[in-house]
């Protein structure tokens, strides 16, 4: 027998702003509810759950990344809510559902307990499988990232890269010292403090490969005829002992003495030599170890000396969630 159950224009709008499905599925939901409201969304949520379950091996590698402060910014996390096309990522009502789990993840510290959330009555983890039905791409929450300390800023990259950074005091200007160390979280890809953090074995590992890497460089150089790279015997700043230091700057001094300087003009010299001895070998530190990579806004400065010009101020953690 044919359903003759009618249904309201507002209705289905009420339907529709309630759970963002499209006006013709939330029509279809109602009517196969009988008109009752309640009904109709558990129609639209087993819908998402077979819409899931056919998607369940999709790649999310699309998405948006969010970033929120709590009011006093003693709390931050980073997400990524993720889903399989970049024309996706970038709806507005995507969007919106990024913000609005950024805003409930605030009161989380770790997604297991996000995901068994509160959202409108039903769960984080429902709603992902609920807007799975009504988008039909894959939704899932791709990273969740959560600091806490004496002030808490944020960055965020046109929703693609959320970077949170903790400091250990609420110094005067802390707010442009907050955005400006979590975009420099974002935009170079720190992904330890300090090069004391460093555990020595990586160290040795990843000097014997890039060393490797440079010197099959050079066999091909070498036979098209162009300058050899640099072989560098260390890359970070753990290896340089005082020895090692030492050494160099003897190495240095025997350079001048053969290229005739004067002695008396050495101790001018010396520094920019050391410098270039440090820069050169301190690769790795420049790349993965925030407090010592080049300020993005000043090169002439590595973040700690940035930091430093802001007082009694430390970064005592970061983190960071990028979209794929």
């Amino acid at each position: 027998m044919e359903n003759t159950v009618k249904i309201s224009a507002a209705e289905v709008n009420k339907l529709r702003k309630a759970t963002g499905a499209g006006m013709m599925d939330c029509k279809k939901a109602l009517v196969e509810a009988g008109g009752d409201f309640d009904k109709a969304i558990e129609v639209l949520r087993k819908k998402g759950q077979k819409v899931a379950a056919k998607r369940a091996d999709r790649e999310s590698s699309e998405g948006a990344a969010v970033a929120k402060i709590n009011a006093d910014n003693t709390k931050g996390i980073a997400l990524v809510l993720g889903c399989e096309t970049d024309f996706v990522g970038k709806n507005e009502n995507f969007l919106k559902l990024a913000s609005d789990f950024g805003d409930i993840a605030l009161n989380y510290s770790n997604k297991e307990d996000f995901l068994a959330a509160d959202f409108g009555g039903m769960t984080v983890a429902e709603k992902l499988v609920e807007q799975t039905g009504v988008i039909g791409e894959k939704l899932d929450i791709n990273a969740f990232e959560v600091i806490e300390a004496a002030y808490v800023g944020s960055y965020v990259h046109i929703n693609k890269i959320a970077a949170i950074v903790g400091f250990s005091a609420k110094v005067d200007n802390v707010e442009a010292l907050g955005k400006d160390v979590a975009m420099q979280v974002a935009s170079m890809g720190a992904t330890t403090l300090s090069y004391k953090d460093f555990d020595p074995a990586y160290v040795a590992s990843e000097t014997e490969a890039r060393i490797a890497v440079i010197e099959k460089d050079n066999i091909e150089l070498a036979r098209l005829g162009k300058t050899l790279k640099n072989v560098p015997k260390y890359i970070s700043m753990s290896q340089l002992t005082p020895e090692v230091l030492a050494q160099a700057e003897e190495d240095a001094k025997a350079e001048l003495k053969a290229e005739g300087k004067p002695e008396q003009i050495w101790d001018r010299i010396l520094p920019g030599k050391m410098e270039r001895f440090i820069s050169d070998n301190t690769t790795l530190d420049n790349e993965q170890c925030l407090l010592d990579q080049a300020f993005i806004k000043d090169e002439k400065k590595t973040v700690a000396q940035y930091v430093a010009t802001y007082g009694e101020v430390e970064v005592t953690g970061f983190k960071r969630a990028t979209v794929g």
